[in-house]
């Protein structure tokens, strides 16, 4: 998910755990909640940059615990250098040891990583041994309502105190505790929410047919306006379909609204360009993969995108794959592309 979100999710945690947090527990929940997107750096660097590490060197298990303990190590030599001061409050901080810094970095990172798996295209959890995708697909990697909900838990003990101040109850400070563990409930109930919502558009794309063909299996992805709308993709024997799928009690849904893309037919071609490493690596990542093969005057083009996504989705996940091949089926050129880019 996006940065605001997961810092939000920093903050119920801390606030839900506040009265444990030892020094600067705020600050690094805060900073291992937003230290694994860092990677996001590699777009800049391309395609295959941003392919081959965002969402992978520090989303992984690896890579958090790593990340967890090198901001550990620095919050306990800052805990060194900067002693506590001599106030009431002061005292009750213990001298901040490094398994106890590593805990509550490695609380921070777990959220994150916990967030993205289940928005967006997923983590890699088992970088670098395995190049295997884990995602969940609740919600979309800006989901407003996620974001509302973190963001209203945050307020709500300063409106609470506001309230109190005005039918005349003696000042205190906001008591963020409790909000902030009902935030937190409330955030797990409304992704168990939309695993119902998913497996009912599931359900529904699996029941129907379309143009006349049997689906084979299918899958449901989030919009980010509402839980109640899907994108769906249905493999059938010789097509992949996408459709809009509303759930809930009135929606209205039609198999015959589906757009059909027809896989390719068997080539030379078809299998030189799916033999490449490029290939290889995005089929590792794409969850509906769809081919084409284009004949050139020198000789073909193959690109392999993900159905998953739309085709004017400008996000920088969208990204799909390029061969260029001669008339011998050698390969001239092989790469990734950001669907958004301006010549793809």
């Amino acid at each position: 998910m996006e940065p605001f979100t997961h810092a939000f999710t920093s903050l119920a945690l801390a606030r839900a755990g506040q009265r444990r947090l030892p020094r600067f527990g705020l600050v690094m929940l805060v900073a291992a909640g937003l230290a694994p997107d860092l990677d996001y750096a590699s777009y800049f660097e391309g395609p295959r940059a941003f392919l081959s590490l965002h969402r992978s060197a520090l989303h992984s298990l690896t890579g958090a615990t790593a990340t967890a303990a090198a901001l550990a190590a620095a919050f306990c030599l800052l805990d060194k250098k900067l002693p506590a001061g001599k106030t009431a409050q002061a005292k009750t901080f213990q001298p901040l040891t490094f398994a106890t810094a590593f805990a509550v970095c490695a609380i921070g990172a777990t959220g994150h990583m916990l967030l993205d798996v289940v928005s967006g295209v997923g983590v890699q959890l088992l970088w670098p041994f395995r190049a295997r995708w884990f995602a969940w697909s609740l919600a979309a990697d800006v989901d407003l309502w996620t974001l509302v909900l973190l963001v209203a838990g945050f307020l709500l003990p300063f409106l609470l105190k506001l309230v109190r101040e005005e039918i005349g109850e003696p000042r205190s400070s906001p008591r963020g505790s409790p909000a902030a563990v009902f935030t937190l409930l409330l955030l797990v109930a409304y992704f168990g929410a939309r695993v119902y919502l998913r497996d009912q558009a599931i359900d529904l794309l699996l029941s129907r047919e379309y143009h006349g063909r049997i689906p084979l299996s299918a899958g449901a992805f989030p919009q980010s306006s509402t839980p109640f709308d899907w994108r769906g993709v249905v493999v059938t024997d010789n097509t992949i379909e996408t459709i809009e799928v509303p759930v809930g009690a009135n929606a209205q849904f039609d198999s015959d609204h589906s757009l059909t893309n027809y896989k390719p037919d068997e080539s030379a071609a078809l299998v030189a360009g799916e033999r490449t490493a490029a290939t290889a690596q995005f089929l590792a990542y794409a969850r509906f993969p769809v081919a084409t093969v284009m004949r050139r005057e020198d000789g073909y083009r193959v690109e392999v995108r993900d159905l998953r996504f739309e085709r004017d989705d400008d996000s920088p996940a969208n990204i799909f794959v390029r061969v260029d091949l001669n008339s011998e089926m050698q390969i001239q050129q092989e790469g990734f592309r950001y669907a958004s880019s301006p010549n793809p």
